[in-house]
């Protein structure tokens, strides 16, 4: 037996999220590769499944947990044998796979991938999909040709998951970046992380003109809506903007003003989904170029319990930086 939080759907269709013991003949017989976790995370989609807010679980009963860090226990594919260690993000693992909440997870041996060498199990999760998605949107900056020379870099949402890993990453490299956050309380740990500079979200999070001031070189955006649309109608003539999220909404109300007089340039990212060899690229760089104290600046570490009350957190925006969840504790 191990512990586990399960979600189970009641028949008014909310969810009954619970911590509880599962066997493993209750894991997927899908998966080619049984694990142990050590440490996962609850990331803002973690949140929304264990809350029931959105419909991001599609197959009941369900462990959440998006993110896992363990070692290979028994293997039946070609790529992984016991004692190895790994890293997994997404796949649709905690929405239609049984995920990573849990201190024990039968996974498909493609969907993971080496730890770095020297990488804990604990700091691939402060990282986990948060920190991953921030070094594609980083480098997706980079590879664009957004130089540190380039000008100002703004990274909305923040005080987030996504947002501080990327402020601690672009400030890493010598970028100038400006940290956009509802928190102003969060002013001093941003700036803790690399941010030079603070702006009240309130700026970008409602209508405003289609094209306005040039500002940006490169923007990193987990938030969506107004915000994305307003950070691209100030990102300067032939700038780069990295989308990952859609903390304020899904919608993009906007005009094609910037693409098509500036020649500004968006790029979507996923994660979710991401080809093996990006995913190891990005964890490669994450082990050499992302400064460990910064890093243990944005982390907190919970347990499996506390992973019930922090979900709704960080659905309600109270939550900073990064959740890690010790499974064991």
């Amino acid at each position: 037996m191990f512990n586990a939080i399960l979600l189970n759907k009641n028949e008014d269709g909310t969810t009954d999220a619970r911590l509880t013991q599962l066997d493993d003949a209750q894991l997927p017989a899908d998966g080619d590769v049984t694990v142990r976790i050590d440490y996962s995370t609850i990331n803002y989609k973690d949140g929304l499944a264990i809350t029931g807010k959105s419909p991001v679980v599609r197959k009941w009963p369900m462990v959440p947990g998006i993110d896992g860090a363990g070692e290979v226990i028994t293997s039946t594919h070609p790529d992984w044998k016991a004692g190895d260690v790994f890293v997994l993000n997404g796949w649709g693992v905690g929405e239609v796979h049984m995920g990573c909440l849990a201190q024990r997870a039968r996974l498909k041996g493609d969907w993971l991938i080496p730890r770095p060498q020297g990488m804990s199990a604990k700091t691939a999760m402060a990282i986990g999909t948060a920190g991953y998605t921030a070094m594609l949107c980083a480098m997706a900056l980079q590879e664009n040709g957004v130089t540190k020379d380039s000008g100002d870099i703004l990274v909305t949402g923040a005080s987030g998951g996504v947002g501080s890993v990327a402020v601690a990453i672009l400030s890493g490299w010598g970028y100038r970046v400006v940290a956009s956050t509802g928190k102003q309380t969060e002013a001093d740990y941003l700036k803790s992380i690399g941010a030079v500079e603070i702006i009240d979200r309130a700026e970008l999070s409602v209508p405003g003109k289609p094209l306005q001031k040039e500002r940006w070189a490169g923007v990193v955006d987990a938030v969506g809506s107004h915000t994305l649309v307003n950070a691209l109608a100030q990102t300067r003539y032939g700038g780069v903007v990295a989308a990952c999220g859609l903390a304020q909404g899904m919608d993009l109300p906007g005009s094609v003003a910037p693409f098509i007089l500036r020649g500004v340039r968006l790029i979507g990212i996923d994660s979710v989904m991401a080809p093996k060899a990006r995913r190891i690229a990005a964890w490669q760089k994450l082990a050499t170029d992302l400064d460990a104290s910064k890093l243990a600046a944005i982390t907190q570490e919970i347990t499996l319990a506390d992973a019930l009350v922090k979900a709704r957190d960080i659905i309600e925006g109270k939550v900073r930086g990064r959740l890690v969840v010790n499974v064991n504790a």
